[in-house]
């Protein structure tokens, strides 16, 4: 294992304290923001923008990466990330934290493209699922890691806004001295849903739609738990029992979709996330209550895009699997736009507990959907379908990897991340 994974180590180092660093911004400036008295719905167009500047970010940074190459993009990249997570510190307001949320969404886009890519291009056929999997592992630490150091200092501090800047400034100095080459230059794929839909509207609906749920929680989730009487600490954990639960619950997902009608076993999962989150909007504000309810949200809710997402690649045709990988990434990307947004308009009208009843009314709204698909339609053959993977970044917005889809097709594949 070392020697499979020595190739990429620098770069795995490089992406662990970039994630350290972002993980904190998710947790921190939702909880900053409401602190300086932001209101529900600025807090909510931060996190739509976080996702307009990362659909952005997918269709323009492969042509920066074609013209500067990979270290020197991903160095240009991260040093404005760091930047910009210095500006929320200096400039308190809400319009220019919402311009800021957006570059960082861009910055991060392009990294992940940068990273994914490098990955899958240094991997093999024999060692890419324990490249990949590494790559799960440093995703889910570090932004669990990340959201943990929001209780370090108080979050109307300049200290946090340091730490998280140092971070992913320190990020540059192992991709910078590595001796690596760096991979061919990214394919640039267009970005055309139709033929997908056509294909499998479930995938392509399925993935949109978590991304209005899933993007509305990873953006408003800590208002949530402050708004129901939880500290900075409780706050943080919650969010990170959310995301390892999410973790540990998506390979026995996975496993169950690979035998049975993926779309079967997304509607049992939506049918079981909505009616965890609307335990949670009624749930009262008990700190054991909220972290066990909390726990079975992730493990329920965050899945769900690894199943909408593989159902989609079960019916690419072989050397489609870059197209469908944009296509996805992007359909869950512009989800997210609008979750945050308009969930913070419920969270105004009705309370910080609503964001669970607009995740679970986005949820069964789909779940009608699949339903319809599932009389509708016939379910892939077992023969015809893709071996599930774990996206790798799936609780921020993840790109899956296709175990089925030649190295050249994979190399070229843009992924996602988290809010």
């Amino acid at each position: 294992m070392t020697s499979t994974l020595r190739p990429v180590l620098s770069l795995l180092l490089g992406t662990t304290l970039l994630l350290v660093g972002n993980g904190l911004q998710f947790t921190l400036l939702p909880l900053s923001g409401a602190a300086y008295h932001f209101s529900a719905t600025l807090l909510g167009l931060m996190g739509s923008a976080y996702y307009v500047g990362f659909v952005a970010g997918c269709l323009i940074a492969p042509f920066l990466v074609q013209r500067a190459g990979h270290i020197r993009a991903f160095t240009a990249m991260v040093g404005t990330a760091a930047a910009t997570v210095l500006g929320h510190a200096l400039v308190i307001d809400p319009i220019a934290w919402i311009v800021l949320r957006a570059i960082t969404g861009f910055c991060l886009a392009g990294l992940y493209l940068i990273i994914e890519s490098w990955l899958n291009d240094r991997a093999t056929n024999e060692n890419r699922g324990l490249i990949m999997s590494a790559y799960i592992v440093v995703n889910f630490g570090a932004i669990t890691g990340g959201q943990m150091l929001v209780t370090l200092n108080p979050i109307t501090t300049f200290n946090s806004f340091a730490i998280a800047s140092i971070l992913c400034s320190l990020a540059v100095i192992p991709v910078a001295l590595t001796r690596s080459a760096q991979p061919a230059p990214i394919a640039k794929v267009k970005f055309d849903p139709l033929p997908l839909y056509r294909a499998a509207p479930v995938g392509i609906v399925g993935v949109f739609m978590i991304g209005v749920a899933n993007g509305a929680f990873w953006s408003l989730g800590p208002v949530f738990a402050t708004g129901n009487g939880l500290d900075v600490n409780d706050s943080a954990t919650l969010m990170s029992v959310a995301v390892v639960a999410g973790a540990l619950s998506q390979w026995p997902v996975g496993q169950l979709s690979d035998r049975f009608d993926r779309r079967k076993v997304l509607a049992a999962l939506l049918t079981c996330a909505a009616l965890s989150g609307i335990a949670l909007w009624r749930a009262p504000s008990d700190v054991t209550m909220l972290m066990i309810f909390g726990a079975l949200f992730g493990a329920l809710t965050l899945p769900g895009y690894s199943l909408a997402a593989a159902h989609a690649y079960d019916k690419t045709p072989p050397g489609g699997y870059v197209q469908t990988a944009t296509t996805v990434l992007l359909a869950n990307g512009a989800g997210s736009i609008f979750g945050p947004a308009l969930a913070s308009l419920m969270m105004a009208r009705l309370g910080p507990s609503s964001l669970f009843l607009f995740t679970a009314s986005m949820q069964t709204l789909l779940l009608i959907f699949v339903l319809i698909r599932i009389r509708v339609r016939q379910p892939t053959s077992a023969e015809a379908k893709a071996a599930f993977d774990v996206p790798a970044t799936a609780p921020v917005a993840g790109p899956i990897t296709p175990s089925k889809a030649d190295a050249a097709d994979i190399a070229a594949s843009p992924q996602q991340p988290a809010a």
